[in-house]
This record gives structure tokens, C-alpha cells and sequence, in this order.
């Protein structure tokens, strides 16, 4: 390996998700295209050259991960796989040689990032004890049942602890590789990147999992669904009952209670949270005040400021300073 360059190494696991390497790789990609003093590199589990992809997809002329001494320099990413093969004590049994040597890439100060499932393979190589970490809201649980002297963080894009990095998967692994891009060659490197894959709002570690626009929807209720959706499509308005209930041929009082019974919380409720993310959305942008305040329905920034200030540190530094 030629060491005056960060080598990046992305495991290869049976039935791997594809969207786990492939998101980030192409990131490093890019970076490595505008300057990044980078070597990627994919690496097997075992001794298999070839290995098939959840999707069907097969990787071949793999490396296998033995080949590598890694040190501070270096990063590894350890990408989701099936979870059928992750609570199979087989599979995690012939993968002791592979926990062995993650854990000594570890202590030689390498970065170990997981993606999504990938927290579990951490998790065995017992690097993860008494360290903060995510994975997929779905297996939370499971991680903390199985691990419990891992420190579980909920609803979190990515944690970063030292050189631990996890994320909770799919498209959040190519907020972490730009998070990375950025902390280890700069803002500038991590925009420019960012732009050219044309993801232009870049995701931080302290956003949410799942942004409000796809909370409360794990329902089957239609009518419910097309008041959601009409509340998103006219958030610069004021809020009208009575014209929401029209929509979805309701009368306000069965609105009212059945919305509540199916998402868990009431029409107003959900309504402030949509301006919140929209709000907050806005000013990343770099949008004014003015602007922010009527594209979320609000009659006046003092109404703005009364709504982000209810959700501790929510405030953006810019909407403190600036006046009407």
C-alpha cells in the first residue's frame, strides 16, 4: 500500500447492501477525482474473491482483508448485509478471523466506520463496548439486546466517537463519507463533491433519521395520508381545519380524532413540526428571516422565533441577530 495516501477500504460481506458501498465509494470517488489523496480499495471477509450481493449483484477479484496493515491514516467501512446472516451464529463464527484482525486495525488507530447493519460486525469485533454508535432504526433494539455494553444513540444519521464512526444506513452512508471528505480534506473538497453528485443539502450528525416528512406515515389510513399530503403542499398557509376536513370529505371533529388515533399526535402538532423542518431547511439554505416566515405560513419572524425557541437548540444562530 503505498502509505502517503489514505487508503479507504470497504468490506465486501456476503449479501451485502448495495447502496452501503456503493454510495459512499462513489463519494471517495469523487473526492479522489478533485485532489483527495486517496486508494480505494474492496476487501472480502474471508478467502472468496467473488460475493454475491443482496440485490444479486456480484463482486469479484476481491481482496482479502488479511492483505492489509492499516494506522491512523486509514479508514474501513464496514457496510450492511442481510440480517438473516448477522443473527445466524454460523456465519458470525466463521467470521472470527475477520473480527480479530477489524479489532487490531482498531487499536492501530485506523478509523472503523459501519453502515447500517454493519454496526453488528463492530459490534462482535468488541470495539464497540462502552462506545456511542447507530445503526438502522429497525435493528436498535436488536443491536442493544444482543451487544448491551454498547451505547445505542436513536435517531441519529451518523455518530462519531474518536475513530469510531457509525451510520444508520443506505443513503446516510453517503453523509458520513461527506462528513469525513470534509474533516479530512476540508469544506471546500466536501461542497465541491457534494455538488457534482447533486446532493446539495448535506446532512450533519445531529439530524434525524427520518426527517418529518416521512415520520408518521407508517400507516395504512388514505384519508389520513391526503390530509398529510396537503398539509406539506401548503405549508405557507395558515392552517384551516375546516378546509382539511373538505379535502378528505370529513367533518372536522372525525378529522381531529381520527388523525390523532392513527398518527399519535394531533393536526396542530404535525403542522408545527412540518413548519420546524421546513424552517430549518430554509436557513440552511441561507434564506432570510422575512422569507423563511411567510414560505411557513407564519404571519411575523417574532412567531418564527416563539415556534423554533419551544424545541431547545433548534434556534439558528443567524434568526437571533437579524430584525424584521
Amino acid at each position: 500500500m503505498n502509505k502517503a495516501l489514505k487508503n479507504i477500504l470497504f468490506i465486501i460481506p456476503s449479501q451485502v447492501h448495495l447502496l452501503d458501498v456503493n454510495g459512499p465509494a462513489h463519494i471517495f470517488y469523487e473526492a479522489k477525482e478533485f485532489g483527495a489523496a486517496i486508494n480505494l480499495h474492496f476487501v472480502s471477509m474471508d478467502e472468496n474473491k467473488e460475493v454475491h450481493s443482496s440485490a444479486g449483484l456480484i463482486f469479484s477479484k476481491l481482496i482479502p482483508f488479511h492483505q492489509f496493515e492499516l494506522d491512523k491514516n486509514d479508514f474501513v467501512f464496514v457496510p450492511g448485509l442481510d440480517y438473516r446472516l448477522i443473527s445466524d451464529e454460523k456465519f458470525i463464527e466463521e467470521q472470527q478471523g475477520f473480527s480479530k484482525w477489524l479489532k487490531k486495525q482498531y487499536a492501530n488507530g485506523a478509523n472503523i466506520c459501519s453502515v447500517c447493519t454493519g454496526a453488528f460486525l463492530l459490534a462482535e469485533a468488541e470495539i464497540l463496548n462502552g462506545k456511542n454508535c447507530t445503526t438502522h432504526w429497525k435493528y436498535l433494539s436488536k443491536l442493544s439486546q444482543k451487544y448491551p455494553e454498547v451505547v445505542i444513540k436513536k435517531n441519529r444519521l451518523f455518530v462519531v466517537q474518536d475513530n469510531l464512526y457509525s451510520s444508520a444506513g443506505v443513503s446516510s452512508g453517503i453523509d458520513l463519507a461527506l462528513y469525513i471528505i470534509e474533516e479530512q480534506f476540508g469544506t471546500k473538497m466536501s461542497t465541491e463533491v457534494a455538488r457534482e453528485v447533486v446532493i446539495y443539502l448535506r446532512r450533519t450528525e445531529s439530524d434525524p433519521q427520518l426527517s418529518i416528512f416521512l415520520q408518521y406515515r407508517n400507516h395504512l389510513n388514505s384519508r389520513i395520508h391526503q390530509a398529510q399530503d396537503y398539509l406539506t403542499k401548503h405549508l405557507s398557509n395558515p392552517i384551516n381545519i375546516n378546509q382539511l376536513a373538505e379535502q378528505v370529505n370529513m367533518s372536522e371533529r372525525n378529522l381531529s380524532r381520527l388523525f390523532k388515533k392513527t398518527t399519535g399526535i394531533t393536526i396542530g402538532t404535525y403542522h408545527e413540526k412540518l413548519r420546524i423542518d421546513k424552517a430549518l431547511h430554509l436557513f440552511s439554505e441561507g434564506h432570510k428571516v422575512e422569507f423563511v416566515t411567510h414560505q411557513c405560513g407564519l404571519k411575523s419572524s417574532n412567531q418564527l422565533r416563539a415556534l423554533l425557541k419551544k424545541h431547545q437548540g433548534l434556534l439558528p444562530s443567524n434568526i437571533i441577530s437579524e430584525k424584521d
